[in-house]
């Protein structure tokens, strides 16, 4: 368990460095959208810090796919439950999305969508390795077969 936990923590430390950068986009689209015209030192500072918290679980996240005793499922579970809170959170926090039923509905479901989205992109590469990689033992099986 403490080597996951560090292993967390060595993850979390290299993504929340890119918690910033992600802000400056998320400011620079608001303002461009015409959401945002000025920004307090408050609000700027919270972005800051919760956009590095917010990387630093995303990237400490991945870890929970290392614990071998946990199915894979109950990864994905854990991975996503924690990740949509992090981000419902931040983004309540930082007044980008109004607090409600409708608008949180509306968030999960594009959470949902895009997270699916992900997991097949992911699915579908593995599943396309996998089977070149099966393909290339049954060939050298094969040839290990011959006379």
């Amino acid at each position: 368990m403490k080597r996951i936990l560090l292993e967390f923590i060595r993850r979390g430390m290299m993504a929340c460095g890119f918690g910033p950068l992600v802000l400056a986009a998320v400011y620079l689209i608001l303002e461009h959208q015409g959401v945002v015209q000025v920004l307090t030192v408050g609000q700027v500072c919270l972005g800051i810090i919760s956009l590095s918290a917010l990387a630093f679980v995303a990237g400490g996240m991945n870890v929970v796919y290392q614990i071998e005793r946990l199915p894979l499922m109950g990864a994905i579970a854990i991975h996503g439950g924690v990740l949509y809170l992090s981000y419902l959170l931040t983004y309540l926090i930082n007044d980008w999305l109004d607090w409600g039923t409708a608008p949180i509905l509306v968030f999960t479901g594009i959470f949902a969508v895009g997270y699916l989205a992900i997991w097949a992109v992911i699915y579908s590469v593995i599943k396309r390795n996998t089977a070149q990689v099966n393909e290339l033992l049954r060939q050298k099986q094969q040839r290990l077969e011959e006379p």
